[in-house]
């Protein structure tokens, strides 16, 4: 018997049973359809965490005060340190030939008002060197000026949404705001980018770094963001970023520096992982599936068990009759497995429809994997009712016994 036979054999018992054929159809295309689209939500969740630190810069070091004792990820936000980072501290850094710039963080949380409106807005006191390291850009007006840390005026640049809820349709760029019971000059407006790595840009205010140590009253940094001059100077800056802070700090290694490339590899490592997870949990359903292709194949074995006599009787040897069952197995898998792809492909089209911000795709392993799956599910169930099938006895068959 020609292959061409076989699979036109196999093709002709799916057609003659098609609510047998639906219910196998159906399993192995819900089955498919959840690999796929597990699998592309986690790549997905990866891709958007990748964004993320890519929108952060390039080459970055981040500098935090205390030392980590742990091994893998960011250290605590909150703990005691021995000393606290400072503006001389980060002004060393420069020393190094593997460091390009640096820009100081302070942080904290302030009422921000115009008129007779106010609001809570996130303030952030830093230097020049931040938008270019950070990668931001103003809608209007410019970013904070550069100069010395001691000499920067009283001005701020906002972000787009405390523009609007402040300002309204108002001209901003050189009207006056107070923070807390400070005045500033707004020179600048951020365009308008959404969050970053989960901070809202559109609520934010940027201030010099001596204001915001002063309104905040504070000496210590809350991190100093570190560009190194290329990829190959990430390992070499860090290693001169410990040395110097700890000759500052007088022999103690207080400080903890993670890489930009650390942080990226770590997440990746996990959202990989998961994703792997995902996706073999929803294998499990085509394993459901492949079971119930191999109970209505032995029923099917049972109700066909003449036509398996009469096959016999007319010359098809056991490895024939095995054939046919398990091409009959195998094209009931890529079937549903070309259907699971197909809803799969919808499911996914939709989705990046509905959230455009977030990277829909799915990797090409995810469609290669759940079709070789499924195959090999359908078929390994179908050895059995084939094999069975394949070791009747033609005169016995023949009698329907």
């Amino acid at each position: 018997m020609r292959l061409v036979d076989t699979l036109l054999y196999g093709a002709g018992n799916i057609k003659g049973s098609p609510v047998r054929t639906f219910l196998l159809l159906l399993a192995m295309s819900i089955g498919v359809a959840s690999v796929v689209m597990l699998s592309s939500l986690g790549e997905a969740a990866r891709l958007y965490v990748v964004n993320q630190f890519s929108a952060l810069g390039t080459h970055l070091l981040i500098v935090l005060p205390g030392r980590s004792e742990t091994a893998g990820g960011a250290p605590p936000m909150l703990g005691t340190t021995p000393r606290d980072l400072t503006l001389d501290d980060a002004d060393a850094l420069l020393r190094s030939p593997y460091i390009e710039d640096y820009a100081p963080i302070v942080v904290g949380s302030a009422p921000v008002s115009y008129g007779s409106l106010e609001r809570e807005a996130t303030v952030i006191g830093t230097s020049a060197s931040y938008a270019a390291i950070r990668q931001i850009e103003t809608g209007q007006g410019k970013f904070l000026p550069a100069g010395d840390h001691d000499r920067a005026g009283p001005v701020c640049v906002i972000g787009e949404t405390l523009r609007n809820e402040l300002f309204g349709n108002k001209r901003v760029v050189g009207e006056r705001l107070k923070i807390n019971d400070r005045r500033f000059r707004v020179i600048g407006v951020l365009a308008d980018s959404g969050q970053s790595f989960g901070m809202e840009m559109g609520d934010l205010v940027i201030i010099p770094t001596n204001h915001a140590m002063a309104l905040f009253d504070t000496e210590s940094l809350f991190r100093i963001i570190v560009q190194a001059t290329g990829r190959s100077a990430i390992e070499p800056g860090k290693r001169d970023v410990t040395r110097i802070i700890k000759e500052r700090h007088e022999g103690e290694d207080d400080v903890t520096v993670i890489t930009q490339d650390a942080i990226l590899a770590t997440f990746d490592r996990i959202l990989k992982a998961l994703t792997y997870t995902v996706a073999g949990i929803a294998a499990i359903s085509l394993t459901v599936a492949g079971i119930l292709i191999m109970n209505v194949m032995l029923v099917s074995v049972s109700q066909r068990t003449p036509e398996i006599g009469l096959l016999k009787a007319l010359g098809a040897s056991r490895q024939q009759i095995l054939a046919l069952f398990l091409s009959e197995a195998a094209l009931l898998s890529l079937i549903g497995a070309a259907s699971g792809v197909l809803i799969a492909w919808l499911g996914v089209f939709g989705l990046d429809r509905l959230f455009p911000a977030f990277p829909l795709g799915t990797p090409v392993w995810a469609y290669l994997s759940a079709v070789f799956v499924a195959l090999l599910t359908g078929v390994g169930f179908g050895i059995m009712p084939a094999r069975r099938a394949s070791r009747l006895d033609p005169v016995f068959a023949l009698t329907g016994r």
